[in-house]
């Protein structure tokens, strides 16, 4: 166990390092590497992470608070159980990672790499995925309640029994997914009909 606060790092491969267990408060991480490395059980609060690659990370069981991950790299990471409570995760890309048992609470998804990303009956109300691609992802019984969804790509994602009532659906293709057992709001019934080329009113 280890505590680092306050700390600023550039271009650092923590990678080879034990880190599990460990907290870090209010650290700065500029294109550090932790690939392939054991963060498991490693709690992160009020940090930022820059252009970090976290490629093969073992983070399973890992709490961050209100913590910035900037373009950031989770290909392949294990974030089984992990929690992400209002982090800032933009840019950052999560293809072919673990994400079962994932909790994200409120926080800014936007421009994420989401693709395939299985997000079954997660609770993600509130959550800012502006431009995020979750095309394939899985999101069945999701709650997406009241999430900024502009402009998100969710070619073919799995959207059945999922509730987006209050999200912000402007510029999503609504032709791209199907919305069998999509609980929708009147708003966002009346974007699906006309992007299916019908006139309302």
């Amino acid at each position: 166990m280890f505590q680092h606060s306050n700390q600023s790092y550039e271009g650092v491969n923590f990678g080879t390092q034990d880190l599990s267990y460990g907290e870090l408060i209010s650290c700065t991480f500029n294109r550090c590497s932790f690939a392939n490395g054991s963060l498991e059980e490693i709690t992160s609060s009020n940090c930022r992470f820059i252009e970090c690659n976290f490629r093969g990370a073992l983070l399973n069981s890992s709490i961050h608070k209100e913590s910035a991950f900037e373009n950031c790299n989770f290909n392949a990471a294990n974030l089984f159980v992990s929690k992400f409570e209002h982090c800032k995760m933009t840019g950052s890309d999560f293809s072919g990672s673990n994400m079962d048992g994932i909790t994200i609470s409120q926080g800014d998804w936007s421009y994420t790499n989401l693709r395939q990303a299985r997000l079954v009956r997660q609770d993600l109300r509130g959550v800012k995925f502006h431009e995020a691609d979750l095309s394939g992802a899985n999101l069945e019984k999701a709650d997406l309640r009241d999430c900024d969804l502009t402009m998100a790509v969710l070619a073919k994602a799995k959207l059945q029994g999922a509730d987006v009532r209050g999200a912000k659906m402007d510029g999503v293709d609504f032709k791209a997914f199907a919305i069998t057992g999509l609980r929708m709001d009147t708003e966002q019934a009346i974007q699906f009909v006309l992007s299916h080329g019908a006139k309302v009113g």
